[in-house]
């Protein structure tokens, strides 16, 4: 890990701003995103949507989206063409804060960073749940760490789906997979939206989570068969001390 991904996040910092000023800029930082993410993933990642219209259908109500990690860059840029014309909230880790550049202007984008404290931590989910509650849509990459064009969905625990489980609000799934492109050696992108899976009001919170965590799992390991394309061939490395 190098230094700059050590980045923490600072004792002042405000995951909800109300200043006037800050509020416009972001606001107009927000639009210059949209156009960029737009030429990133469009031109270069040959993203394209699968049922974009199950997600764009329900931006009334807001939500919570979950998607594979696959992209450095371009999962920071996805969640503003998918969840357009709304605003969309990324939960992220402290670590980005250090991406060169774009990292000093994740939270003037709408990223909502994990603290490591525990007063913090308050502060923090009460900027998610406000966040939900305004009818937003918030972005989370459960695997955690980003796997560069990796094909298969990893193991993530059930913790992601908190949110989901305690606010009566759809979860979503994006899935990103990579397909044979005819007209370029790089593989299209391609995201399959699924969802609403509803919050079941008959269940405890801890059954809602539980029961989000394998369907949403189960739909995207179902939806990662569709790629078609190895950009990378990852071999797992093995442990010399577990054979004789």
């Amino acid at each position: 890990m190098s230094k700059k991904q050590m980045t923490k996040l600072t004792d002042k910092h405000r995951w909800i701003h109300t200043n006037f000023f800050y509020r416009v800029i972001s606001q107009l930082f927000y639009y210059v995103i949209v156009i960029f993410s737009s030429l990133y993933c469009y031109g270069w990642l040959h993203l394209r949507f699968r049922d974009i219209h199950k997600l764009r259908h329900n931006n009334q109500k807001g939500g919570v989206v979950y998607c594979n990690h696959t992209q450095p860059l371009g999962d920071a840029l996805l969640p503003f063409i998918a969840a357009f014309p709304k605003r969309p909230y990324i939960i992220c880790s402290q670590a980005n804060l250090g991406i060169p550049i774009i990292g000093h202007l994740l939270t003037l984008g709408g990223a909502l960073v994990i603290p490591d404290g525990k007063t913090s931590l308050g502060n923090f989910n009460k900027a998610v749940k406000t966040r939900l509650q305004q009818k937003q849509l918030v972005f989370i990459y459960p695997e955690a760490h980003v796997w560069p064009y990796f094909t298969e969905i990893r193991p993530f625990t059930s913790a992601s789906f908190h949110y989901s489980a305690v606010l009566p609000l759809p979860s979503f799934s994006l899935t990103i997979t990579y397909q044979h492109a005819k007209l370029s050696r790089r593989p299209k992108m391609v995201v399959y939206v699924d969802g609403p899976f509803a919050f079941d009001s008959q269940l405890t919170p801890k059954q809602n989570q539980q029961n989000l965590h394998e369907q949403i799992r189960s739909k995207m390991q179902m939806r990662s068969h569709n790629s078609n394309f190895k950009y990378y061939n990852y071999i797992q490395e093995r442990n010399s001390s577990n054979y004789e």
